[in-house]
Formats: structure tokens, C-alpha cells, sequence
């Protein structure tokens, strides 16, 4: 007889973008391991991103309950539609170019909606759950954030019911970079941390996508602590070909402080220098992209090198993985981003195509490109070997050989890290 488990989430498809595809593909191979899944999910979600691809990728015979929510951002709308779209997503703008509305905006989120924006659902779903989890015999839950209202869930039903709880923080909660940007009150910033700490002190097993998480939670708990990245799935994908410019393509969000103005000034010095390259490179960007980033590579004169592609489906984004030339991984220089690790990593490192990474040194990010020889990796001033490798790379593409050479790739597969999931639940 099979293992029933409850996941508590807020992203499930047809929610799009990188917070769905964790949960989705455990889910997907759950079954396999003798673990029965039942999602927890809100009936009414105001998902910033959506993708009706991945509805085909569930299970019909997975168990999916609803309950409404109530979601501020839709009110938010009503003043200023498009910061509270941009807001939701992340995208948040630097402090001297931010409106008075997004301040505002900011400053209500941080303050008046404790841990995030989907507090209300908290107290209702605990209600629900509550009755469910006892009259169906469930013994084990699993709570999965951001938003981190989904692990207060978890820790009211721990408070009330006899249940195993597994807390997975995919992003970390009060050191992740844009908590700093939320303009919270010293009271503000207290509940956070006292909220963080009952939680990793409560759950029975904290599950964490990276090392340096690790590390830092291991500093407020002495929970058992388990590091399961996320990672790849066998994609398939229809016949295509390698694009016949020097294309350097980037998947996901470009935010205002996630902006290496070292590599758009890499790239217009090698146009200066290289006529061939000039004619040959094509910068592709798959998702949301900031003004200020915008701004940047204008005025470095690239942006009629420039392809914005805007937000596709998975499926498509895997299409534009195996075609590019280049990868392009960017992340904010910041002490708060070296334990992040996007999950299109380990779907770039299966592309085949070699990954050029800017982002802070000594990150959880930088290890494992190196130790899977993936690509290369620079910090925010290596300006010299980041226009030498751009350079080798192009010359690979003039000679057609341009490609990667991964190794050790087999463990950051979907069904390895289930398999490593399913131990922590029986």
C-alpha cells in the first residue's frame, strides 16, 4: 500500500516560471517510490506568469485539493496595474527610479502582509486541512515556499495534529536579496525573523536547494537540514538546428540588480574589435527584462543586437536551450544570492551548450558548473577572462565546434533527487 503524503503549495500549473517545476516533477515521479502525492493548492491563484503546457504533465490520477484565496494583488491592480504585475514577479525597480505608488506598494507588502502576500490563506486552509489530514489517515506533510505563508500552514497543522512535517525552502526566507528592498520596519523585520526561526526549529525535516542555505539555517536550528537541488527532467523536443548567429540567450528574469554591465561592455568592445563578430552576434532574452538593464545594453550600443522574446512556455524555453550558441546565467553580486541557484542551471547543463555565468564569487552556482565542467563562471570585475572566453567561444562557432563537455550529471536528474525525497518521507 502506497504512502499518502499532502504538499502544500501555492505554485501548480497552470502557474508558469521556475516555482512550479520543482513540485511538479517530485509529484510526477512520487508514484514510482511507492508515495502517494495529494496537492493542496489555492482555487483562485494570481500567478504572475502562466503556462498551460504543464496542465498536460500531471497525473490524472493525482489527488488535487482547492480552497479559495484572497489575493491583495488583484486589488493592488485597481491603483496601479502594472507595479502590482511587476511586484508580483519580482521585478523590482531601483529606490531613486521607483514611483510613488510602488513605495507605497513596497512598503504595504513588507509590513502589512507578514510573511508575504498570502497570509489570509493561512488560517482557512489550516481549518480545511485539519479535517482532511484526519479523516483521510495522512501522516506525513510537506510544505513548500515562497511564499513562506505556505510553511505557516505547516506549522499550525504540526501544532494541532500528531504529522511528520518537511519544510522545503526552495529561496531562502529573511536573507533573500529582495527582503532588503521591502522598506520593513525594525518590528517588521523582528516578526520575520521570529516567524523563520519557529518554523526551522518546528518542522521534523528542512529540505533546501543549496549548501549555503544550509549553512545558514544550521546557525538558527539543529533540525535535520537535507540538500536536494533541483534539476533536470528528459525533455523531448522536435527536430531543430543550432542558430546560424553567435547567439547568447538568456531564460528568465533580467531584474534592475541583475545587470553585469561587465559583459555588455565585454561585448561592445569585441563588436569594436571584430567585424565578423559584429555581424554575427544575437542576444536573446526569454522573459521579463528590466529598464535598467534595457538602459545598460543601450548605452554599450547593443540594442539592435537585441531579441526580446518575452515570457514563452517551458517547452518552448527548452527549444531555445538547445539552440543558442551561449547560455547566459546571471545573478545579482551579492553576498544574500550565493546560495541561489536557478533551476534552469540543470536544464542548461543537459543542453549540450556550453553556460556563461556572471554572478558573486565563491557561489553555490560557480561549484557546480565547475565540478560539472559545464561552462565557465566570473565574477562582476573579470573583464579580461570573461572577453577571452566569449572570444574562444565565438571562434568555436566560426570552426562549428562550438559545444559543451559535462560530467557527472546523472545525480541532479528529476528522478535521482525523487528518489532521495521519497528516503526523507518514509
Amino acid at each position: 500500500m502506497k504512502k499518502k503524503v499532502l504538499i502544500i503549495t501555492y505554485y501548480w500549473p497552470p502557474a508558469g516560471g521556475p516555482g512550479v517545476q520543482r513540485w511538479l516533477k517530485f509529484v510526477k515521479y512520487l508514484p514510482g517510490f511507492d508515495i502517494d502525492p495529494i496537492i493542496y493548492i489555492p482555487e483562485n491563484p494570481n500567478y504572475p506568469l502562466i503556462d498551460e503546457s504543464l496542465i498536460s504533465e500531471i497525473s490524472d490520477k493525482v489527488t488535487i485539493l482547492k480552497q479559495p484565496i484572497k489575493e491583495p494583488y488583484k486589488l493592488a491592480g485597481i491603483f496601479s496595474k502594472k507595479s502590482s504585475k511587476t511586484i508580483s514577479k519580482g521585478i523590482i525597480s531601483d529606490n531613486k527610479k521607483q514611483s510613488f505608488i510602488e513605495k507605497i506598494m513596497l512598503y504595504v507588502r513588507g509590513n502589512f502582509f507578514i510573511p508575504d502576500a498570502r497570509i489570509g490563506w493561512v488560517k482557512p486552509s489550516v481549518t480545511y486541512l485539519e479535517q482532511y489530514i484526519t479523516q483521510n489517515n495522512i501522516d506525513t506533510i510537506i510544505t513548500t515556499g515562497p511564499p513562506h505563508s505556505m510553511h505557516l500552514i505547516g506549522l499550525r497543522l504540526k501544532e494541532r495534529l500528531e504529522v511528520k512535517w518537511l519544510a522545503d525552502f526552495r529561496d531562502p526566507w529573511t536573507t533573500i536579496g529582495y527582503h532588503k528592498q521591502l522598506k520593513l520596519t525594525k518590528i517588521s523585520k523582528e516578526k520575520h525573523i521570529a516567524l523563520e526561526k519557529q518554523v526551522l526549529n518546528t518542522a521534523d525535516q528542512l529540505i533546501v536547494t543549496s549548501f549555503t542555505t544550509k549553512a545558514d539555517f544550521q546557525k538558527i536550528t539543529g533540525r535535520p537540514i537535507e540538500v536536494i537541488t533541483n534539476g533536470y527532467d528528459y525533455e523531448p523536443v522536435n527536430e531543430f538546428k543550432l542558430d546560424s548567429k553567435f547567439s547568447m540567450a538568456h531564460i528568465g528574469s533580467l531584474l534592475s540588480k541583475r545587470n553585469p554591465e561587465i559583459l555588455w561592455e565585454v561585448l561592445r568592445d569585441l563588436i569594436k574589435e571584430y567585424n565578423d563578430f559584429s555581424k554575427d552576434l544575437e542576444l536573446n532574452f526569454i522573459g521579463a527584462v528590466s529598464e535598467d538593464v534595457l538602459n545598460s545594453i543601450k548605452k554599450n550600443n547593443l540594442s539592435n543586437r537585441v531579441n526580446e522574446v518575452g515570457y514563452i512556455s517551458h517547452k518552448e524555453a527548452i527549444v531555445f536551450q538547445k539552440k543558442s550558441q551561449v547560455l547566459l546565467l546571471i545573478e545579482i553580486d551579492s553576498e544574500d544570492t550565493k546560495c541561489i541557484i536557478p533551476g534552469k542551471l540543470f536544464e542548461y547543463m543537459v543542453s549540450n551548450r556550453p553556460i556563461i555565468a556572471v554572478g558573486p564569487k565563491d557561489s553555490d552556482v560557480e561549484k557546480i558548473i565547475k565540478q560539472t565542467n559545464t561552462g565557465a563562471y566570473f565574477g562582476y570585475d573579470d573583464y579580461e577572462s570573461l572577453k577571452t572566453t566569449i572570444l574562444g567561444h565565438y571562434k568555436a562557432f566560426q570552426n562549428k565546434s562550438l559545444q559543451s563537455h559535462p560530467i557527472g550529471l546523472q545525480k541532479y536528474s528529476r528522478k535521482q533527487l525523487t528518489m532521495r525525497l521519497a528516503e526523507l518521507i518514509k
